[in-house]
């Protein structure tokens, strides 16, 4: 049985923004400092976090430097990171299973919300010629 506490962050079970977001709230620090430290915007921060979005090489680096943590683990879990949150019991297959499939989900709604967005972009501009 693997050990809930070294898998927490393994790419099967958290995503980039997991990592990032685990990473930060280890440190103590809320997304708006980060995103200052950073140099970039806080709706750029939350992108990132919320998995819509993903940083160039160049943040990568500075949010690894920033974060204390490996570029290697906030891409892939694998490398210099944090361990998962002390437990007092592994995390049972169905639960795990029930978390990546929140992951999925979420991460599907923010590509329909961003193909939503194109609508109606869409919509207002063919609204705009036919007025």
């Amino acid at each position: 049985m693997t050990d809930s506490r070294t898998d927490w962050y393994s790419e099967e079970t958290a995503t980039f923004g997991d990592r990032l977001s685990g990473a930060r709230e280890a440190l103590g620090m809320t997304q708006t400092e980060l995103a200052k430290r950073l140099g970039v915007r806080l709706a750029t921060l939350k992108a990132w976090e919320e998995d819509r979005a993903e940083p160039r090489a160049n943040r990568l680096q500075m949010l690894a430097g920033v974060l204390n943590v490996s570029m290697m683990w906030l891409l892939n879990g694998q490398g210099d990171g944090l361990d998962g949150p002390p437990e007092e019991g592994a995390i049972p297959g169905d639960v795990r299973a029930i978390l990546s499939d929140i992951r999925q989900v979420r991460s599907e709604m923010g590509r329909l919300a961003d193909r939503l967005a194109v609508l109606e972009k869409r919509l207002r501009n063919a609204l705009k010629e036919t007025a």
